[in-house]
């Protein structure tokens, strides 16, 4: 089925089931240690699943984008075809909706990456939230950050 991208005030409703994503990104230093977080809940916002991963040395917006390409990745994997994501990084939500355009070279393969995973949805939303409406997808990047740091843990590419 083709991909829908809805906009604030689109009356279509999504297929069910939907499945509501937070993501977040973060890199200390920027750029520093980086890792991602990336929180899965059913529409009555019951934990459906949890990942974060530690990236080594990356920027904040590689972060950003690694957390929304790894929760593309598992929703396609799990065969989940609505998504509706959260995210408190301003430019990639206004990049994946085409309001800004991707002029970071760095983040041009990732941009286009997540495209192309998201054209196999049915259905899919990206919306901008504040950080403290991110909490759970924060804690799982400053955990991977965490566990990567203290560990030693050599960067993890994409």
């Amino acid at each position: 089925m083709p991909f829908r991208q809805l906009s604030f005030g689109d009356s279509v409703p999504p297929p069910s089931p939907r499945w509501l994503v937070h993501i977040d990104g973060g890199a200390r230093g920027n750029p520093g240690p980086a890792g991602y977080g990336v929180f899965f809940q059913d529409e009555e916002r019951q934990a459906v699943a949890r990942l974060h991963r530690y990236l080594g040395c990356q920027t904040n917006n590689v972060a950003e984008y690694s957390a929304l390409l790894a929760a593309l990745e598992y929703a396609l994997a799990n065969r989940w075809r609505a998504l509706h994501v959260f995210s408190d990084s301003e430019l990639l939500v206004r990049q994946i909706n085409g309001v800004y355009k991707v002029k970071n070279e760095g983040l041009r393969p990732l941009f286009q990456q997540a495209q192309t995973l998201i054209r196999q949805l049915e259905w899919f939303r990206i919306e901008h939230v504040a950080r403290a409406a991110n909490r759970e997808a924060d804690r799982l990047a400053n955990l991977a950050m965490d566990k990567g740091t203290r560990s030693g843990e050599p960067a993890l590419g994409r």
